[in-house]
C-alpha cells in the first residue's frame, strides 16, 4: 500500500513539473519553432545551390553563419522545451520527454 501511494505521488509530482514548462503548441513554442523551420529551410536551399556552386566563398560563408545559428537556436529550443530529434541527436531530461506531444512534426 505505501508503495502505491509513493508511486503515486511521483506520478503527480512529474505532472507538476511537465505542466511548469511551457505548453508545447503555444505561442512562444509556436514562434521558436517557426524561427528553428525559417533556418533549416535557408540552409537546405544553400546546400542545393553550394551543390552547383561550389567556390562561391559568400555563400558559403553564409551556409555556416546559419548552421552555428541554428544550432543556437535548436539548444536554446530544446531546454525550453524538449527534443527536437531521436536516436541520441537530442537529450531529454527526466522523465523521458519523448511522451509529451504535440511533437515538432506535429505543429
Amino acid at each position: 500500500m505505501a508503495e502505491r501511494h509513493e508511486r503515486d505521488e511521483r506520478t503527480e509530482s512529474q505532472r507538476g513539473k511537465r505542466a511548469e514548462r511551457s505548453d508545447r503548441g503555444d505561442e512562444a513554442y509556436c514562434a521558436e519553432l517557426e524561427e528553428l523551420q525559417v533556418v533549416d529551410f535557408a540552409l537546405v536551399e544553400l546546400t542545393l545551390y553550394l551543390d552547383t556552386h561550389p567556390t562561391d566563398m559568400q555563400a558559403v560563408q553564409q551556409f555556416n553563419q546559419l548552421a552555428q545559428r541554428r544550432q543556437q537556436l535548436a539548444s536554446e529550443f530544446e531546454m525550453k522545451h524538449g527534443p527536437l530529434m531521436q536516436y541520441g541527436h537530442s537529450y531529454s531530461r527526466f522523465p523521458w520527454q519523448w511522451v509529451d506531444t504535440p511533437w515538432p512534426w506535429q505543429v
